[in-house]
């Protein structure tokens, strides 16, 4: 089942990000995404670890972006790949049958190459223009993000730029849950600002 929320990490906000992931998880965050473009894979596969560590008594998942290969070293949960990371079936086949396995959506052409029984969830977005991905493709808005949604059966998770009032449209537009980055991480109270999220969620 996909979560209402799921946290992604902000390697460029100044609460470091074991910090970051562990005050989503406290905050109800069931899923945490550790995104982080620039170290390398030792490094990352470290912090995946210390993050792993900080989740696991709160009840959270580690959800490892891209790095198909560590994900599959550690046993991680999940991973998460963009539509430039690798043929999802051959993704599928490395982690395994049981590892959830999302996939990023930028628009609707794209749905039809999603091989069957393969993908999990997809991440539908972005809904805004959002800093924390400069490299972002054009925005949907709340519109093209349910025209995706409502257009196939996978559970759809939307991110970019959302913030806690977005929870009520993010839901209209047949969503299973929202993705979040600096709205939590950048957030004076992250653990909060995660809470707020899901009161939101709710309550619509």
């Amino acid at each position: 089942m996909i979560p209402p929320l799921c946290f992604i990490t902000d390697a460029a906000a100044p609460l470091p990000i074991v910090d970051q992931a562990e005050q989503a998880a406290r905050g109800g965050a069931k899923w945490v995404q550790l995104r982080h473009k620039t170290l390398n894979d030792a490094e990352f596969a470290d912090l995946a670890r210390a993050i792993a560590a900080r989740l696991d008594p709160l009840g959270a998942k580690l959800i490892v972006n891209d790095r198909v290969e560590i994900a599959r070293a550690l046993g991680c949960f999940g991973v998460h790949v963009g539509q430039s990371d690798g043929d999802p079936a051959a993704i599928r086949a490395r982690i395994g049958p049981d590892a959830v396995l999302g996939l990023s959506i930028e628009t609707q052409t794209q749905l039809a190459a999603i091989p069957r029984d393969c993908v999990t969830y997809l991440g539908v977005g972005p809904v805004r223009a959002t800093a924390s991905k400069p490299d972002h493709a054009s925005p949907l808005g709340f519109d093209g993000l349910a025209s995706i949604a409502r257009a196939i059966s996978l559970p759809s998770m939307a991110i970019g730029g959302l913030t806690s009032v977005d929870v009520a449209d993010v839901r209209r537009a047949g969503c299973a849950g929202i993705a979040v980055v600096s709205a939590i991480s950048r957030a004076a109270q992250p653990d909060r600002a995660a809470r707020d999220f899901l009161d939101q969620w709710s309550d619509t």
